[in-house]
């Protein structure tokens, strides 16, 4: 298979590359790489260290041997005190403000409610926003999906 590269492929790459949810995505990739390699040193030069005092060891060299092959799991010790400090970080600065401006401007939609409805016709599961049904091709009024159904 012989790639080729026409300027209408690289135009089409360009205006792939540059959508802004494409820019978004490489730029919270880029800080949240960055944000690992603070929160590792942290670990590394100040977790470690206070926790290895207090245990007077320093766990981030422990390891064992099994047959040759060696285990070190004061590594694995150190990638979950990470992984507890980067999501400790992202609950409280990210999900929890976002939850608070959510509900100060009644963004929040309602976890019970369903996603789709029963046609009132066929009773095939449809979304609420549909104006006629996919199956049976009945037209649905405005706000069909609120009404009360008939006994």
């Amino acid at each position: 298979m012989r790639l080729h590269f026409s300027s209408k492929t690289l135009k089409e790459f360009r205006t792939f590359a540059l959508k802004p949810n494409a820019v978004d995505l490489a730029i919270a990739v880029a800080l949240g790489a960055a944000f690992t390699a603070v929160v590792n040193a942290i670990v590394k030069g100040l977790f470690t260290p206070i926790i290895g005092a207090i245990f007077k060891t320093d766990f981030s060299t422990m390891s064992f041997t099994v047959n040759g092959s060696v285990f070190n799991y004061g590594q694995v010790i150190n990638a979950l005190i990470t992984f507890v400090i980067i999501a400790l970080t992202l609950f409280f600065f990210v999900v929890k403000p976002l939850n608070a401006v959510r509900a100060r401007f009644h963004l929040d939609f309602d976890p019970d409610a369903p996603a789709t409805q029963p046609c009132p016709s066929c009773t095939t599961s449809i979304s609420p926003d549909a104006l006629r049904c996919p199956a049976c091709t009945e037209v649905l009024g405005a706000g069909w999906a609120q009404a009360e159904p008939v006994a």
